[in-house]
C-alpha cells in the first residue's frame, strides 16, 4: 500500500514574498505564523519547523526585501551622469514612501527584536547595513575623484549622511506629526548641498 503523497512546501521565496505582502496590506501586527500559513497553504507548525521562529522569519523576509532593493541600488549606481543625481536617487530609495512603509516597518521590528538576538542575527543585520554604507561611500568617493564634490572623507561623510537618513526615516515610517517624505528629502538635499558642493 503506497503512502499518501505529501504536498511540497512552497518555495522559500514565495513564503517571504507573501509575508512582505501581508505586512504591506495588513500591517505587521497581522503577520502571525497561522495567518501566513493560511496564505501559503502550510500549517503554522510547518512554518515554525521551516524557519525556527518568527524572529528568523522576519529577518529572512528583510534579507529578501533588501536583496530586491539592492538590485535597484545596483542599477542606479551603474548609471552614467552626475554623481549628485545618483546620490539623490540613493536617498530616494532609502527614505520610506510614507507612514507604515512595509520595508521600514519590517526594519524597525527587526531592529527592536535585535536587542535579544544572537550573534548570527546581529551579523546578518550588520551585513545589510554594510552594503548600503559601502555603496554610499563609493558614490561619494567617485564624486570627489571627479571633482564634483569637495574633498571630504567619503567614509565619514557617508556615516553622517546615513545617520541623518535613519533618523528622518524613522520619523516618516512611524508617522510622526509634522514630518513627511517631501520635507525629509528637502532637508537631506540641503545637507548634501552644504556638505558636498560648497567650494567644489
Amino acid at each position: 500500500m503506497s503512502s499518501p503523497r505529501r504536498t511540497p512546501a512552497p518555495p522559500r521565496e514565495r513564503i517571504l514574498a507573501a509575508a512582505m505582502e501581508m505586512i504591506a496590506e495588513r500591517g505587521l501586527e497581522k503577520l502571525t505564523m497561522a495567518a501566513l500559513g493560511r496564505e501559503v497553504g502550510m500549517s503554522s507548525g510547518h512554518l515554525i519547523y521551516y524557519f525556527g521562529s518568527k524572529d528568523e522569519l522576519l529577518l529572512q523576509t528583510l534579507e529578501w526585501s533588501e536583496g530586491r532593493l539592492g538590485a535597484d541600488r545596483g542599477r542606479l549606481l551603474g548609471r552614467t551622469g552626475p554623481v549628485r543625481e545618483r546620490i539623490d536617487a540613493y536617498v530616494d530609495l532609502y527614505v520610506p514612501d510614507g507612514h507604515r512603509d512595509p520595508h521600514w516597518t519590517l526594519w524597525l521590528e527587526v531592529w527592536n527584536r535585535s536587542q535579544n538576538a544572537d550573534d548570527d542575527a546581529r551579523d546578518r543585520q550588520a551585513a545589510i547595513e554594510g552594503v548600503w554604507h559601502r555603496d554610499l561611500v563609493a558614490l561619494i568617493a567617485e564624486g570627489v575623484s571627479r571633482g564634483e564634490f569637495r574633498p571630504v572623507d567619503p567614509d565619514r561623510c557617508a556615516t553622517r549622511l546615513r545617520a541623518l537618513l535613519d533618523g528622518f526615516s524613522v520619523h516618516v515610517a512611524v508617522g510622526l506629526r509634522g514630518w513627511d517624505r517631501a520635507q525629509v528629502l528637502g532637508h537631506v538635499r540641503e545637507f548634501l548641498d552644504e556638505t558636498l558642493l560648497a567650494d567644489a
